[in-house]
Formats: C-alpha cells, sequence, structure tokens
C-alpha cells in the first residue's frame, strides 16, 4: 500500500488539503494528516481539522509520498518549522515524492530544494522564488517534485498524484467517480 504524509500547519488551504486526502484515499493510499500543533487546526477559511497525528510521532516513518498544502498563514508557519525543513530535506535525499501548491513551493524553496528545477506555484509567491525555472502550468512534474498553482488546480493535482503513485488506469478510475476535466 502506498503511504502519503499530508503536513497542516494553522493556516493550512482547506481546498487543497480535503481534495487531496479525498482523492488519494479514493486510490488506496494510505494518507496520514500530520499537524504541527497538537489538536484541531482551523484552516485559513476557518474549517477546523483534526490531524491524526502529531507531526513529531511520524518523522520517522518512511513516505511514499508528502504534499504541503498551500495557504496562509499556513505555508508559513510550514516554513518556519525546522521539522518541516528537515523532513523536506531527507525526503529529497531519498528521492521520495514532494508535492506541494499554491504557496507551498515557497517551503520547499526553504528548504533548498528546488534549485535549478521547473515549479508552479500561485502567481502571488512567484516573486518570492529564487533560484528555479517558473512554469504557468498548472501542475508541474520535475523528477520527484510535484508543484500545482491553487485551489481551482487542487483536483488536477491530486489525481496526478494518484497517476505518479498508482499509474494511469488507477487514476483513471479515480476519476471515473469524481469526472474532473484532466
Amino acid at each position: 500500500m502506498k503511504t502519503v504524509l499530508v503536513l497542516l500547519a494553522p493556516g493550512f488551504e482547506e481546498i487543497e488539503t480535503i481534495t487531496v486526502v479525498d482523492i488519494l484515499r479514493r486510490a488506496g493510499a494510505r494518507v496520514t494528516l500530520a499537524g504541527t500543533q497538537e489538536g484541531p487546526l482551523e484552516g485559513s477559511r476557518g474549517i477546523s481539522v483534526l490531524p491524526d497525528e502529531q507531526l513529531d510521532k511520524v518523522l520517522k516513518i518512511d513516505f511514499d509520498l508528502i504534499v504541503l498544502p498551500g495557504g496562509q498563514p499556513g505555508t508559513n508557519n510550514l516554513k518556519d518549522d525546522p521539522r518541516v525543513l528537515q523532513l523536506l530535506k531527507k525526503m529529497d535525499g531519498l528521492k521520495k515524492n514532494i508535492a506541494a501548491i499554491c504557496a507551498a513551493p515557497l517551503v520547499l524553496n526553504k528548504a533548498g530544494i528546488l534549485k535549478d528545477r521547473c515549479v508552479t506555484s500561485h502567481p502571488s509567491v512567484q516573486k518570492d522564488m529564487q533560484g528555479i525555472q517558473y512554469s504557468e502550468d498548472r501542475v508541474v512534474v520535475d523528477g520527484h517534485i510535484i508543484t500545482s498553482k491553487s485551489p481551482g488546480t487542487a483536483m488536477e493535482f491530486s489525481l496526478k498524484l494518484v497517476e505518479i503513485l498508482f499509474g494511469r488506469e488507477r487514476r483513471d478510475v479515480v476519476n471515473q467517480g469524481v469526472l474532473a476535466k484532466i
């Protein structure tokens, strides 16, 4: 079974988070929501989510994919957490899949894992991304790094993650249930 870690910090983007979790679970992935703090975390639009685990409890677990939703101040909270940066560097060193959407590529950039890579992000944070090749595409895959633009691209992003983990056939089966435009 493929395993996925979705990181949550206060101020996460709800659409990006729930869409990713829903689609990956439909595909058969074991998805763990890990919070940077204990208890329910409030998203950027005031919706609270109770993570499955605290981040400290999953740091030594080997995941096939880590996903960072965007949103503010969620992105800044992830970016300022040394545990998150260390985990990203470890995953990058192992060439494990790392995905970030909206403003969250800023976290990958701070971790130093985007140098010379082609990525996308929400246009509002493009100017803050240094040393990268920026793409206007809605979803970008560069090796084991997957990035996407915004809540409006969350479904495409999620289905691309299914394709990467399980293949196109599984992606198409999942999409038969949700009828997304891909």
